[in-house]
């Protein structure tokens, strides 16, 4: 099975980084390029433990929907999110996060698998796998300019987020 690895090192609070990286409205602007957007579920602001999310976008020239649940969630530390309907086999993203020397530290893991038995695991090796790291490094680039200027309070409600001393 496929996984795609990635490192994010944001000089902002953990809790800013999480919330982000659980944003419906951050990812939708993080994934513009694909038209991608929430149609049922949840559909804005923070998605959470056993909710679900349905997302139409258009990869390869097809529309396609893909829904995902949070199956695990240890705020501000950890999330998954797994597939539970769309066009792969498998998708199970783990979100890591960890606080050292005021930087968090974001691990994306993002496992993955298609259809189609070697024809999908042809079409990973041929494409799939760049275009997926594309978008998710896209992603991360997002929620690091986001976490490290002020453009995270048009995101997420400033007040849960007072500076600690």
């Amino acid at each position: 099975m496929p996984k795609i690895i990635l490192h994010t090192e944001i000089n902002a609070p953990i809790d800013v980084c999480f919330d982000l990286s659980r944003s419906i409205d951050l990812h939708q602007i993080s994934t513009n390029q694909t038209s991608e957007r929430a149609i049922d579920g949840v559909t804005t602001g923070l998605i959470g433990l056993n909710e679900t999310v349905t997302w139409e976008a258009t990869h390869y020239g097809i529309t396609q929907r893909l829904t995902s649940k949070i199956t695990a969630f240890q705020r501000p530390f950890y999330f998954v999110d797994e597939q539970q309907k769309g066009a792969f086999k498998l998708i199970i993203h783990e979100h890591k996060f960890e606080q050292k020397h005021g930087k968090t530290f974001m691990e994306d893991c993002f496992y993955f698998e298609s259809p189609y038995g070697i024809f999908g695991k042809i079409f990973n090796f041929l494409t799939l796998e760049n275009h997926l790291k594309k978008l998710l490094l896209k992603r991360n680039e997002v929620i690091k300019f986001y976490a490290e200027s002020e453009k995270w309070k048009s995101v997420l409600a400033e007040k849960n987020y007072a500076k600690k001393p």
